[in-house]
């Protein structure tokens, strides 16, 4: 009798789903420990919108422009995800010391005015994001390597739920990031959430090594079964790893159904990502929320708290319901109505702010919780680190376009005056509107992609368990 796999039991890969999404969690925590810092930066460092911009669309240089990501998925699936994703939480610790380094001990623009060295940027904002960029592809990188850990250990049971979970566990450092930065930076200085961060991305590279230990177990078992469906599940079995070639990166760019997922990746996250990075700002300038104030901060990280509530639910209710393509559409619909509702000049009070952000982390819930269990069913999983490393590469080219436009448009066509502070005020209209367009484009993908389906019978439409 064959030994029972320790995937199969629920417990030990329920560990597994928690260690790997710590990993991610902490990751978040850095990622988004700037974002309610805009004003800040601007009114004590002397940034603009346009260095913010600049900064946040950094995350993309090395993934983007240098193919790291696409690298890093074939190393994935030629080396596995024990050598992948410890040297992608090593990168997210280098990055994050760097970004450390950058605003807590090189000079602002305040302090140092004339030292402009790279497309008319302060040299402590370039520097910060070269910390960003490193940081960024390590990041990425693991998060490639936790979606074939969770397709891998999670096969033929609650994958969907699994994925749902590790997004809602994401959005606690979000949140966290989200309303516990500004105090922090503001009780100490503007540098302790990144020190914060730094420490906690070391405490989750030793998390990562003892999943190491767990899942080289699973794969010992994996060997020694004689089921060929069950080897099919090993990441790093010789079927897996030395089957895979250059000629399935071709079979995946010349996929009509890889294309739809990987757009509408593109287009969703292009207008909830980078509108999270301008939220607080948003709050600020249109709702009338104080800077002092730490409700400023607790309205925008609404959308990460419904989205740690919902995420799992919606993610169960796909496991046990199906209608995937239903619910990409459903939720795209509610964020148009959203961005709409943001842009529209009506109703500028603080109750309707929270009303509208609650209701974002319903679509922010919904479709994530959906869409990355998808993957799995149109990719082999030979060729699912590849695929999924493509669709993040194609996902950071919104992530970073789409911060540079709206930090030039709010500094050339959005500035209303002069805060208290001495930062910029803005309308934040125009913006509002872009995102509102980007959402109306992911509407139209998700019916493709429903189409998609029932011309190839990929089972997205069908319940996972």
């Amino acid at each position: 009798m064959a030994e029972r796999l320790i995937s199969d039991n629920r417990g030990s890969r329920w560990a597994v789903l928690l260690i790997v999404s710590l990993t991610m969690l902490f990751g978040y925590f850095l990622n988004d420990a700037m974002a309610p810092l805009m004003t800040a930066l601007q009114s004590q460092y002397g940034w603009t919108a346009g260095d913010y911009g600049f900064f946040n669309s950094s995350y993309s240089w090395l993934n983007v422009f240098c193919l790291m990501l696409i690298f890093g998925g074939i190393i994935l699936d030629k080396m596995g995800p024990r050598f992948t994703g410890t040297i992608a939480c090593a990168l997210m610790v280098i990055g994050a010391f760097i970004k450390y380094i950058a605003v807590q001990y090189v000079p602002s623009p305040v302090a140092d005015p004339g030292h402009l060295v790279f497309l008319g940027h302060h040299h402590q904002v370039v520097i910060a994001c070269i910390g960003f960029a490193v940081f960024a592809m390590g990041y990425e990188m693991c998060g490639i390597t936790v979606s074939k850990v969770i397709a891998k250990w999670f096969t033929g049971h609650e994958m969907a739920l699994a994925m749902g979970t590790q997004v809602a566990l994401c959005r606690v450092g979000s949140f966290a990031a989200m309303f516990f930065s500004p105090m922090i930076a503001k009780r100490w200085q503007m540098s302790s959430p990144l020190l914060l961060s730094c420490v906690l991305l070391c405490v989750a590279l030793l998390a990562y090594l003892v999943f190491n230990v767990m899942d080289k177990k699973l794969d010992r078992q994996l060997a020694a079964s004689d089921n060929p469906i069950v080897n099919s599940k090993s990441s790093n079995s010789k079927s897996d790893d030395d089957g895979f070639k250059l000629s399935d990166l071709k079979a995946i760019l010349t996929s009509r159904s890889f294309w739809l997922i990987a757009l509408f990746c593109l287009i969703f996250y292009s207008s909830v990502k980078p509108f999270n990075k301008f939220s607080t700002s948003l709050m600020l300038n249109k709702y009338g929320f104080s800077d002092d104030s730490a409700f400023v901060n607790f309205v925008p990280s609404l959308l990460h708290l419904c989205s740690l509530c919902l995420t799992p639910l919606f993610g169960w209710l796909y496991d046990k319901k199906g209608h995937g393509t239903r619910f990409l559409i459903i939720g795209c619909a509610i964020l148009i109505a959203d961005m709409l509702l943001f842009a529209l000049p009506v109703l500028p009070t603080q109750g309707f702010a929270i009303v509208l952000m609650v209701v974002l982390g319903v679509a922010y819930s919904m479709v994530p919780a959906v869409f990355w269990p998808i993957i799995p069913k149109v990719i082999p999983h030979r060729r699912l680190g590849t695929g999924y490393s493509v669709i993040f590469w194609i996902q950071n080219i919104g992530l970073s376009y789409v911060p540079l436009l709206i930090g030039i448009v709010l500094d050339r066509w959005c500035i209303t005056g002069t805060s208290p502070s001495g930062a910029p005020t803005y309308n934040y209209t125009l913006p509002m509107c872009i995102f509102a367009c980007l959402a109306l484009a992911s509407v139209f993908i998700a019916t493709l992609i429903r189409k998609d389906d029932r011309k190839n019978h990929y089972g997205i439409e069908e319940p996972n368990i």
